[in-house]
């Protein structure tokens, strides 16, 4: 098997509290990656705060069921995002949420290879039965790049979330082990 936590376009990394402070407190300043990503106001934190959290974090060690990372770009080793799975174990269920915070990663296929590792991850690490995630439905970047790593939409939860006065929907989508099987077979499903 080729490295487990490597694609074509980024590999997955843990990083250094001073690094992540860094690169976090630039992406939260960005209200556009905010809206993507969270339904929750936008906030901004220090980059002191930022990196107390992350030392809190690696203080605590592993977290059963919450398995995160951040993401690097292969071809110039830049701090792209962040990805984390969280493990349902009654129903071998994985959810997954990813970020990319530099928009010079917007829109090249990096969201899609990050999903595809995520997947691989899942499915023979965790061995999950379904991964699971939710999106806004304005997301339409989004919803093409977990398309192309093999989601299916699954259904919409009308107007559950608010930015100021417009309520949005959001959209569920999901991939089961035997369609994420078929797809590194060849097959389509």
């Amino acid at each position: 098997m080729k490295d487990l936590l490597r694609g074509e376009l980024i590999r997955f990394t843990a990083e250094e509290p001073e690094t992540l402070a860094r690169s976090e407190v630039r992406w939260q300043t960005d209200t556009e990656f905010h809206r993507l990503a969270d339904i929750d106001p936008a906030m901004l934190f220090s980059s002191k705060r930022i990196q107390q959290r992350a030392e809190e974090r690696i203080e605590k060690g592993f977290m059963p069921k919450r398995y995160a990372f951040y993401v690097r770009a292969l071809a110039d080793d830049q701090l792209i995002g962040f990805l984390v799975l969280w493990l349902d174990l009654v129903h071998n269920e994985v959810w997954v949420g990813l970020g990319i915070g530099e928009r010079d990663f917007w829109g090249k296929g990096f969201g899609t290879d990050m999903m595809k590792v995520a997947l691989r991850y899942a499915f023979t690490e965790l061995n999950a039965h379904r991964v699971s995630l939710g999106l806004h439905s304005y997301n339409e970047r989004a919803k093409r790049s977990y398309e192309k790593a093999g989601f299916r939409y699954e259904g919409t939860t009308r107007e559950d979330a608010r930015h100021g006065d417009v309520y949005t929907d959001g959209l569920w989508m999901g991939i089961l082990r035997e369609e994420w099987l078929a797809m590194q077979n060849g097959e389509s499903k």
